[in-house]
């Protein structure tokens, strides 16, 4: 059976159905120094495997959930850039009321 997308139709490869490659990899690559940071400092194995829980599950979670369904590396590199280019403009209407 073949089904014709509309050429509008943005499709995505995603992992299980709700995540993204790219996201997949970027939380693999951040649990991955987490737990080397984690594994550095800490001895016990109970207080590791929390810590990791406890710092990983949230960044996990923002990860999947995101912002309006935007990928997380994305958010990051709009965060990035707008750090770098940070230009406020104020607006400010002077009136010239002769009351």
């Amino acid at each position: 059976m073949k089904f014709i997308f509309p050429k509008n139709y943005n499709f995505k490869y995603k992992l299980f159905g709700f995540m993204d490659y790219t996201t997949a990899i970027l939380d693999i690559i951040i649990g991955f120094i987490l737990f080397e940071f984690v594994h550095l400092f800490i001895s016990n194995i109970t207080i590791k495997i929390y810590i990791f829980i406890i710092v990983f599950l949230p960044i996990f979670l923002f990860s999947i959930f995101g912002l309006q369904k935007e990928n997380l590396l994305y958010v990051l590199l709009y965060i990035f850039k707008f750090i770098k280019n940070r230009n406020i403009y104020l607006y400010k209407k002077i009136s010239n009321n002769k009351s």
